[in-house]
């Protein structure tokens, strides 16, 4: 019960040492609290190892908890329980990443929400999935959109006749999304930024324009995007960083 109470430390490395204790020594009676600590967590890294000790339970125990905490009225709960959920990895609890979580209006949710759904969709559903996913493109800021892309190239060549309806919607952020989403899939080592470039270029140009030669000291731009929007050349670049 000590570790228990350790959770309500007003100190990080203390609750984080309490985390540690209890995934070390799991107990099911343990599950709810650390289900409920995940919602009110501030600090990141308590968060993760509070996920690690979930995961150190039986599947039983933390996987119901877990679906229960999707329906929150709290993004964070919402969030950390579909993160925790994509580290289990159970399929079961596939039915309960609904087209509500998938469209959540709060992007660090929806986010986690997609790469969740990419990994417990049965090959049955990817379509389903696909249509639900290709609804958001354009939406948010850079990470959001980086958030979406990796899931869609995850997904594989399924996504292409979705990307390819996108390419002609009549909104040029869902246009410009689409065709980066499309290069990243042909050419993973492109790069985002390098990506969102020639989305930008083709818009502007049109799909016959010649290619563009690479620039010689471009880098392969991994795990950075280009701001976008109305076709106007961005110069801010940012890390995608952990993706959470």
């Amino acid at each position: 019960m000590q570790a228990l109470q350790g959770l309500e430390n007003p100190s990080s490395s203390v609750r984080l040492q309490a985390v540690m204790a209890i995934g070390t020594a799991p107990d099911p009676e343990y599950v709810d609290r650390l289900v409920e600590r995940c919602s009110v967590e501030p600090d990141f890294y308590v968060r993760d190892m509070l996920t690690w000790a979930i995961t150190r339970h039986a599947v039983a125990e933390t996987v119901p908890r877990l679906v229960g905490e999707l329906g929150s009225a709290n993004p964070r709960a919402r969030s950390q329980a579909l993160h925790t959920l994509s580290k289990i990895g159970d399929r079961r609890a596939w039915p309960a990443i609904t087209r509500e979580l998938l469209t959540d209006p709060d992007d660090e949710t929806a986010r986690t929400a997609w790469r969740t759904a990419v990994a417990l969709a049965p090959d049955e559903d990817v379509s389903v999935l696909t249509a639900v996913l290709v609804t958001q493109l354009g939406r948010g800021d850079r990470e959001t959109r980086l958030s979406l892309s990796r899931a869609l190239t995850g997904l594989g060549e399924t996504i292409v006749p979705a990307l390819t309806a996108a390419k002609t919607d009549p909104d040029p952020r869902v246009r410009h999304h689409a065709l980066a989403t499309e290069r990243l899939l042909h050419d993973p080592d492109a790069g985002f930024e390098a990506a969102v470039e020639e989305a930008k270029r083709i818009v502007a140009l049109g799909p016959d324009a010649p290619e563009r030669p690479p620039a010689e000291d471009a880098g392969d731009g991994s795990g950075e995007l280009q701001e976008w929007g109305d076709g106007s050349a961005g110069t801010g670049v940012v890390t995608d960083g952990a993706d959470r």
